[in-house]
């Protein structure tokens, strides 16, 4: 489990969030890489954009890599 400032975040990432989404979970998938981060709720299937420091500064730590 790396943490967010040496990790290169990859589209398959799972990863816990600082905050918990209004459904009660903290873990998301990483859907889409760039300058905006497209990520999906584990928990009830939502899809969020969030820009890149955002996305970063939010990040607790990487639970999953892709393994790509």
């Amino acid at each position: 489990m790396e943490t967010n400032k040496s990790h290169k975040f990859q589209v398959g990432d799972i990863v816990q969030m600082r905050k918990a989404h209004p459904c009660g979970n903290d873990r998301w998938e990483v859907t889409r890489t760039g300058m905006d981060f497209r990520i999906k709720c584990l928990g009830c299937g939502r899809h969020l954009m969030l820009p890149r420091p955002k996305f970063e500064k939010g990040v607790k730590k990487v639970i999953q890599g892709s393994g790509m």
